[in-house]
């Protein structure tokens, strides 16, 4: 199972009780965290999660809402005595940005291993999680994040024994590790059935819809997008400034065919968003208006 907290939602500027842009996930003990904008620290403090076992950072862009609170984060976690590399993943120039943000913070215990994004889409395997990231339509490069959890096929004796796999190493196999021994090579594949469906999280913020959102939000189990504006005369200004509404986050969401969809990333202009939410539900009824601290935990399809 995933756990998922959306630990800020505003855009632009932090307001009493929402800060600026920020997601975290649990998996098996590991921690990732998509953005980090002025606020994130507290908003984890408050969630009641640690800074220590995040393991991977996912930039969506380099504007400030997005990523000032990288460098207190990251001397948090020096400070909590993590040694272990972590991973940061973001748009093409990632490793110059945070180098820089990092002249206060420019000693710490651990290393930073940067995946730098140039291509429209890419495919990453860091650690426990499937990350795929895709370009979205901002006024820079930005990019959107799709999580996923892959979940092995059933373990299923009989096929063992078809393929002579000897009972000892049934459970690593069940593990995903290959097996050599006296020149015979098992696979998982001899004891296991076709993979299973997954645990798919979807998150794009700062862009224009796209038909590439669409494609890989597709069939998520929960997506999490910007809805910048939910009054309907601000389409002009969402067009202009290369953001979204409620009713554009909807209509993705719709033809995504997620099962639920949280807004984000609200203009401090919007102090309300639940009072737009219901017109968001004629095009998507399962449209959520995120806030601080709204979690989830996403589980595994149990008739799989």
């Amino acid at each position: 199972m995933l756990d998922v907290c959306l630990l800020g939602t505003g855009g632009m500027m932090p307001l009493p009780g929402r800060w600026l842009t920020s997601l975290m996930t649990r998996y098996n003990g590991s921690n990732l965290l998509i953005d980090c904008g002025e606020g994130t620290q507290i908003a984890i403090k408050e969630k009641g999660w640690s800074v220590h076992s995040i393991d991977v950072i996912c930039i969506t862009h380099f504007h400030g809402d997005h990523i000032s609170g990288l460098p207190g984060l990251l001397l948090s976690m020096g400070n909590a005595d993590r040694t272990e590399p972590i991973y940061m993943i973001g748009p093409q120039g990632l490793k110059k940005v945070v180098d820089s943000l990092r002249v206060i913070a420019p000693e710490l215990p651990f290393k930073i291993n940067f995946i730098e994004l140039s291509e429209a889409e890419k495919l990453i395997e860091v650690g426990l999680y499937t990350i795929k990231a895709f370009q979205v339509k901002h006024n820079i490069s930005c990019y959107g994040y799709s999580i996923l959890i892959k979940r092995a096929g059933r373990f299923f004796p009989e096929k063992a024994r078809e393929n002579n796999v000897p009972m000892k190493y049934w459970n690593s196999l069940q593990k995903g590790e290959i097996i050599e021994e006296d020149g015979n090579i098992y696979t998982p594949q001899m004891v296991l059935g076709p993979e299973r469906k997954g645990i798919k999280l979807t998150y794009c913020t700062d862009t224009r819809p796209t038909r590439l959102i669409v494609k890989n939000a597709m069939e998520a189990d929960l997506l999490i997008c910007e809805g910048m504006y939910g009054e309907r005369d601000k389409d002009i200004k969402a067009k202009e400034y290369k953001h979204m509404t409620f009713y554009e986050a909807a209509h993705i969401a719709k033809d995504a065919n997620v099962k639920e969809m949280w807004l984000t990333h609200y203009s401090p202009s919007l102090v309300r968003p639940k009072d737009f939410i219901n017109e968001a539900r004629r095009i998507f009824p399962n449209a959520k208006a995120g806030k601080d601290q709204k979690s989830i935990t996403l589980e595994f399809d149990k008739d799989q």
